[in-house]
């Protein structure tokens, strides 16, 4: 077979944000998609536990989820998915002349030196559905990465500028909101109950296209692509499948049954040129759901973890390691202070059942996981060596305990610190101060021009020494202000090269 014909029977990995008015998609890289391939040690999952607050109606009922009319279903929902537009800071060289007196009888044509000044453009387009009729809107966390600027149009063509509540890379999955009342939403659905060959809708903004509905059926459940993250110690997938037609500026956008019920948000498509060709993926809404109610309550996803690293079973692991059987999940290892060791298990176990759950492949495990939080109770059943075994696992967070991890407020200032010792201060001439260590885009200090290698001497005219100062002050401000007045750093440094920035 010739490499052309080869390469044509595999389409690329990405995601369905569209792109600016050139026309020119790409998909899931910061401002589109990125093509995923980690391994995963699963220190992954999340959950609905007991403690958590219910920010979701009941489902509706569910009588027409076979029905092929899909009329009601498309009039529940078209008004409740939004156009989302992703602005971001650009710089554009400007030129200032240094002689006036020549600009005025020439122009700006000789004796110029070259600044940097922002500029804002539309670097991506998205959808996004409304959940709630105060406001809160979910998309996907590529639709919205890096933004300095969210605008978003409803279908009435109302405009408003959104504010990111959160986002959890791993799922994919972000959540907005927008100062509004009385909006139309979209009921969460159970996409535990979606059965192959039922079909969907599709419901987004391709290409710009506001309103679009499109129809297909469910292809597959529990589909693992191999995307995972890079540069993330987490990924979950978990997709459902569809052949509903996708294309960029659908990520972000609703999958809903018959009933029009929201089980999905499309994610991502398979294709080698960026379009529709014949496969699509969503975030099932048990996964969705999951996130959005942390995100609301706590700022970011409480992921539970078992403290496992683990393979699908293929002819020949099961060869290899003599294994009794030919699906399941297979642990490669089984880390020190984890849940799954406190519970007993053993590296060479083939996991077959989360809870009541059977779990044939780590796409099925890694979407039961996801429903838990850090001190939920959850038995799992393993296959030892031809034999079942039950474990009583308490499933722990990333740093080994059950509490809940806050986000700090001061995250949202888009920066991350540096404390410097004594010999590291002496090079920048002071004895006291915090190094700017990465600047990320879209936050306070990158709209203010703060940059990287910048070493605070003074926040608010008072001395900081290190992070969890600026930190103490940032929270200071953001607790006794008023709601409406914004809080403000007045920031004093100074650069490697000795100069001094306000």
């Amino acid at each position: 077979m010739k490499t052309s014909q080869m390469i044509a029977l595999f389409g690329a990995m990405v995601a369905v944000s569209g792109m600016t008015a050139f026309g020119t998609y790409k998909m899931m890289e910061k401002q589109t998609v990125q093509e995923m391939t980690d391994q995963y040690m699963l220190q992954t999952t999340g959950s609905t536990s007991a403690h958590q607050v219910n920010y979701f109606p009941a489902v509706t009922n569910r009588a027409s989820v076979t029905d092929n009319d899909f009329t009601a279903a498309a009039e529940k929902t078209v008004n409740a998915v939004v156009s989302i537009v992703n602005y971001k800071q650009t710089q554009q060289q400007q030129y200032q002349s240094m002689d006036p007196f020549f600009d005025f009888f020439f122009g700006n044509r000789g004796y110029q030196q070259p600044q940097q000044a922002p500029q804002q453009r539309a670097s991506g387009m998205g959808s996004g559905v409304i959940i709630s009729a105060d406001g809160y809107i979910v998309t996907n966390n590529h639709v919205i990465d890096g933004a300095d600027e969210l605008k978003v149009t409803l279908n009435d063509q109302r405009e408003f500028e959104a504010t990111l509540v959160g986002t959890d890379p791993s799922t994919d999955i972000a959540l907005l909101k927008i100062e509004a009342k009385e909006l139309p939403t979209v009921v969460f659905g159970e996409s535990d109950a979606l059965k192959l060959g039922q079909w969907v809708l599709a419901v987004g903004n391709p290409f710009g296209l506001n309103s679009t509905v499109t129809a297909g059926i469910v292809s597959a459940k529990a589909r693992q692509l191999g995307m995972g993250s890079q540069g993330r110690q987490m990924g979950i997938e978990s997709f459902i499948q569809t052949d509903a037609a996708v294309n960029p500026g659908n990520s972000g956008g609703a999958l809903v049954n018959t009933a029009g019920e929201l089980i999905g948000i499309n994610t991502a498509i398979y294709s080698q040129t960026g379009n529709y060709a014949g496969y699509s993926f969503a975030v099932p809404s048990s996964i969705v759901k999951k996130v959005v109610a942390d995100l609301r309550q706590y700022g970011q996803v409480q992921r539970a973890v078992l403290g496992i690293s683990i393979r699908n079973i293929d002819s020949e692991l099961v060869e290899k390691e003599e294994l009794s059987l030919n699906e399941g999940v297979y642990v490669g290892e089984v880390l020190e202070e984890g849940a799954a060791r406190e519970a007993g298990m053993q590296k060479g176990d083939v996991i077959t059942a989360i809870g009541k759950s059977p779990v044939k492949n780590m796409g099925q495990m890694m979407g039961e996981l996801a429903r838990y939080t850090p001190g939920d109770k959850v038995q799992v059943t393993v296959d030892r060596k031809g034999k079942t075994v039950v474990l009583n696992c308490t499933l722990k967070n990333s740093q080994g305990n059950t509490e809940v991890i806050a986000k700090k407020k001061s995250e949202s200032l888009g920066v991350d610190f540096k404390n410097l010792t004594p010999q590291e201060l002496a090079k920048y001439g002071v004895r006291r101060g915090v190094l700017v260590k990465e600047v990320k885009q879209g936050g306070a200090f990158a709209r203010a021009g703060v940059r990287e290698k910048f070493l605070i001497v003074k926040v608010n005219d008072r001395p900081v020494s290190s992070d969890k100062e600026i930190e103490a002050i940032y929270n200071q401000l953001t607790t006794n202000r008023d709601e409406d007045q914004e809080p403000v750093l007045f920031i004093v440094g100074v650069y490697p090269n000795g100069r001094t920035a306000y």
